[in-house]
């Protein structure tokens, strides 16, 4: 699943007529990143959330066959924040783990690694993180030795044992168990709102560490690094050599 109904308000005025996934970086939609990136890694379908002048968007990837996918499109009214958009397509997603990212970030991990660590560990969900000094801003993570997630956003505090702090890249595998663990209500976060409480109570969440390229693409500014970042090389990833 890729999230891609956020409003993209601090990219305005870009996005007062073009939704955010369509923002383009080097000729591509930011979103198509994210498509090549699951269809390198032998992904054959991906759902989409849609809200913010969601409509541009199957209009411009149709039914994603030029990325090597088939797209499925969840549309919402009102959004219904990352926790919600995902259970929302949880019909989608009932019989074997499954891949979320943000279309809103340029990334480039090793997702046969990814999935092959989240199965060996038996997690309910494995996030791809790395160390970064901006952590404490974007939400910080704090592995223990074997790499699983004991606190989140600064919870719980009584832990023991040395933990590394890292933050999370908005990629994620995640076993279709965790729906159980799902609040009712429709809007709610993944992290806050499922992720925290079970990590507060020992559920076996991981870290896959990642030292890799890794850009927010939330801001003008970010915006403009990233399309830097592609016509110089420094962001380059092999699965953009079909596309």
């Amino acid at each position: 699943m890729l999230l891609a109904a956020g409003l993209g308000t601090r990219l305005r005025p870009l996005t007062d007529t073009v939704p955010k996934a369509l923002v383009e970086i080097d000729g591509r939609p930011m979103i198509g990143y994210p498509l090549r990136m699951l269809a390198a890694a032998g992904v054959e379908e991906v759902v989409v959330n849609l809200h913010h002048l969601g409509d541009a968007i199957p209009a411009a990837l149709g039914d994603g066959r030029r990325y090597g996918l088939r797209l499925h499109y969840s549309p919402e009214d009102p959004i219904l924040d990352t926790g919600g958009g995902i259970a929302q397509a949880r019909d989608f997603f009932a019989s074997e783990p499954f891949f979320v990212a943000n279309c809103d970030a340029l990334v480039d991990p090793d997702l046969a690694a990814m999935s092959a660590l989240h199965e060996a560990k038996g997690a309910l969900a494995t996030l791809v993180v790395r160390v970064d000094p901006a952590a404490d801003r974007y939400g910080p993570l704090d592995l223990d030795a074997s790499g699983r997630v004991r606190r989140m956003l600064g919870k719980p505090t009584g832990v023991a044992e040395p933990l590394a702090r890292y933050m999370f890249c908005g990629v994620h595998v995640i076993s279709p168990e965790i729906f159980a663990h799902m609040p009712s209500r429709a809007v709610f976060s993944i992290t806050r709102d499922v992720y925290l409480p079970l990590v507060e109570a020992g559920a076996p969440l991981y870290g896959f560490a990642y030292d890799g390229y890794w850009r927010d693409l939330g801001t003008i500014d970010s915006l403009s690094a990233a399309r830097d970042d592609r016509k110089t090389k420094r962001f380059d990833p092999a699965y953009l050599e079909s596309y």
